[in-house]
């Protein structure tokens, strides 16, 4: 039986973590400078602190980790999702294939909603259907997050020379490596001793509900973002991004009464 408590429960939580999601995966421009100071190193730790503040890929992982309860299927999906946004993230950003950032992550906020939709059985209960295969669904939407972070990078300064390239988003995908795994490491602990309590059975449903409300929340903020900033491709943090395009409109109903009388 459900709690029914657990939407409220479910709301309340979202509302207390958007702040974070707020500050949440943005570039900005001290990091851009620092990138034309520092070296590879620089790459790697910017890709750690990407991964670690990209709360669309974090949230995606736990629906992908939730009901794992063996290390052999957690390092099964996780190594398909890896090697997804490898892929994507390596060649979309040599070889200069992008899109518009805001775009590519409300389609991410899609895949979070998905796992969490999945996660509830709600392919059985609404479409009286089997999941679609999971290491499949796990492995394409890696292609899709490797290529929201490949737009990330890809407004960082790269250079020029080919093999320098190459090495810096090396760099840059070891450092979202490592990020990873220090995240999963997080949540499949916290997991494996969460599920051994009878609360887990209790409030699973809603865990994986707020999955579901906080891609429907991203995905409306990307899309706001898109529809509102002038400048996709500048270093602002997406905190401040929302202020500065509501401050760009309100500029154009701005009037100087001062200049309709002679005097």
């Amino acid at each position: 039986m459900k709690n029914p408590f657990s939407r409220r429960a479910v709301a309340l939580g979202l509302l207390a973590l958007l702040p974070l999601v707020a500050l949440a995966h943005g570039i900005s421009e001290e990091d851009r400078q620092r990138m034309l100071e520092g070296g590879y190193l620089q790459y790697i730790g910017l890709g750690v602190s990407h991964m670690l503040t990209g709360y669309d890929h974090l949230l995606f992982l736990l629906g992908v980790v939730f009901f794992l309860t063996t290390f052999k299927d957690v390092a099964r999906f996780v190594t398909a999702f890896t090697i997804g946004h490898c892929i994507t993230l390596i060649f979309a950003t040599y070889f200069k294939i992008t899109w518009n950032f805001y775009l590519v992550d409300a389609i991410i906020a899609i895949s979070v909603i998905y796992k969490g939709f999945d996660n509830n059985g709600g392919f059985q209960k609404h479409f009286d259907m089997k999941s679609p295969n999971l290491l499949m669904a796990v492995f394409g939407f890696g292609l899709l997050h490797g290529f929201g972070l490949s737009t990330r990078l890809q407004q960082l300064p790269l250079g020029d020379d080919p093999v320098a390239m190459l090495w810096r988003i090396l760099s840059f995908n070891v450092g979202v490596e490592v990020g990873q795994i220090a995240a999963l490491v997080v949540m499949v602990a916290l997991l494996a001793a969460w599920r051994h309590r009878p609360s887990f059975q209790r409030f699973s449903y809603a865990a994986n509900l707020a999955l579901i409300y906080a891609g429907v929340y991203l995905l409306f903020t990307q899309l706001h973002g898109y529809q509102h900033d002038a400048h996709p491709d500048s270093f602002r943090f997406p905190a401040a991004e929302h202020q500065h395009a509501h401050e760009d409109m309100a500029i154009e109903d701005t009037t100087d009464d001062s200049r309709n009388t002679l005097k």
